[in-house]
């Protein structure tokens, strides 16, 4: 019987080195698609985290905000209304009472706040909550209402209040009433659509009497102390002509945010920190009086922030990104021991590796979620290398070929570790070692003999 001729389409595409190459970025881009999903999984555990961390702070208390005190004094203002009489036309006019609000911010305001952190856990999930005990103290002076023009005897200073904002009136779990020189005037929630604005729930005191107020040239004192439970951070909005401000706690990881930072250098102590701050009213851009309402300050504040410190699921997202990068690499690593030796490899072995080297992500996140992201990496790393090795031993049938991609893919995840640890050299770091791979690669490949290709 004679012999049929090879079918040279099938035999270009088992010996030639161009089919390979296809075949190779075409798995490459296959893979891609379960990375995708991967990517989408450990965003969707990401979002369940924070969703489990917002209820454990909504439970305990949220965010501490505090805006306050300040002083509330009503005044009267008169304007002409004039009335025309629509049978007579006869033209008269009306003297219309209104009454207006200044607000005070404080001369002096020093607040110091001693907070005790912990940690929540539901499941595998914790969030940073704590309790604080807060003290705010201070004076008023030098009210002046010389910018509207007010005559002294339409000033209402026995009607006059404090205010005090603050996002958390759920945590606040002692009384809260602010001392006025010797006598204490308690603080109590408005009842009113106006209660909570931009974000600030609004306190308020009774009616100060008129004989604490009518010496406006005399500093009154003022003192508030309060406790209350909180999560994720505490601010402070610096209303005070001077404001000093002193926050410690056990917290060893602190993250200070806002407009201003604390100018002590030693605030960071190896039992927790303790941080200080002083601002005056020329460093912030609102002034010490106002007649149109209390301004919306809530941008010009300055606090620390408990926030959970490593978010491993942004590191685990952070490698998937590298996903691509990975596969195409190992592929090439097989590709050039396979060219070089002339060893055959079957798109089914490759598409193996490949699902390897997705199995990687999964064991990361679902062990960083139980561990530390160092102890996860490891034993993933670990894991997938070995697996991997072992497989192309009985591939390759060599134990040099084997060897060589262990350290290949040992040398290539730990690059992947350090370029995620890495923040701002990152780029720098990530651009020096795919210049050293590409210059391997094309060391490497300079015994390949492409015109059999």
């Amino acid at each position: 019987m004679e012999k049929q001729p090879p079918n040279k389409f099938l035999h270009w595409i088992k010996t030639s080195t161009t089919s390979r190459m296809i075949m190779i970025g075409f798995l490459s881009f296959i893979l891609m698609i379960p990375l995708m999903f991967i990517e989408s999984l450990i965003r969707e555990r990401s979002y369940h985290q924070k969703d489990v961390v917002n209820e454990i702070s909504k439970q305990w208390g949220n965010e501490v905000a505090v805006y306050g005190p300040v002083l509330e004094v009503p005044y009267k203002v008169f304007r002409k209304k004039t009335i025309t009489n629509k049978k007579t036309k006869e033209v008269s006019t009306e003297i219309i009472e209104e009454i207006k609000y200044g607000y005070f911010f404080p001369d002096k305001l020093n607040v110091n706040s001693n907070i005790n952190p912990e940690q929540k856990k539901r499941g595998i999930y914790s969030a940073a909550v704590f309790n604080s005990d807060i003290l705010i103290n201070g004076e008023f002076k030098n009210l002046n209402f010389g910018k509207v023009e007010v005559e002294k005897e339409n000033v209402l200073w026995n009607k006059s209040k404090i205010i005090f904002k603050t996002t958390n009136v759920k945590g606040i779990n002692t009384n809260l009433s602010i001392k006025m020189d010797d006598k204490e005037y308690g603080l109590s929630s408005v009842a009113s659509n106006k209660s909570r604005e931009y974000g600030f729930y609004t306190l308020e005191s009774n009616y100060i009497p008129i004989n604490k107020l009518q010496k406006i040239d005399k500093m009154m004192s003022f003192s508030l102390a309060f406790k209350v439970r909180g999560s994720k951070e505490v601010r402070f909005i610096p209303i005070g002509k001077e404001t000093n401000a002193q926050i410690t706690s056990s917290w060893k990881t602190a993250n200070f945010m806002g407009d201003f930072l604390p100018y002590n250098p030693d605030k960071i102590k190896e039992n927790g920190f303790d941080a200080k701050w002083k601002i005056l009213d020329i460093n912030r851009p609102f002034a010490q009086e106002h007649f149109d309402g209390l301004p919306q300050l809530r941008e010009f504040n300055f606090g620390v922030n408990f926030k959970i410190p490593v978010d491993e699921y942004q590191k685990s997202l952070r490698s998937a990104k590298y996903g691509f990068l990975v596969i195409s690499l190992t592929f090439l690593i097989f590709f050039l021991i396979q060219t070089i030796s002339k060893i055959h490899m079957h798109p089914f072995q490759y598409l193996m590796i490949g699902l390897a080297l997705l199995m990687f992500y999964t064991l990361l996140v679902s062990i960083s979620e139980h561990s530390n992201f160092l102890k996860a990496y490891t034993i993933a790393t670990l894991s997938v290398i070995s697996l991997i090795t072992f497989y192309s031993k009985s591939i390759l049938k060599s134990i040099k070929f084997m060897l060589f991609v262990f350290l290949s893919l040992s040398i290539l995840y730990a690059f992947i570790f350090v370029i995620i640890q890495l923040e701002s050299y990152a780029l720098l770091v990530g651009s020096i070692g795919l210049f050293i791979i590409l210059a391997i690669i094309m060391l490497v490949s300079r015994k390949i003999d492409w015109s059999k290709s």
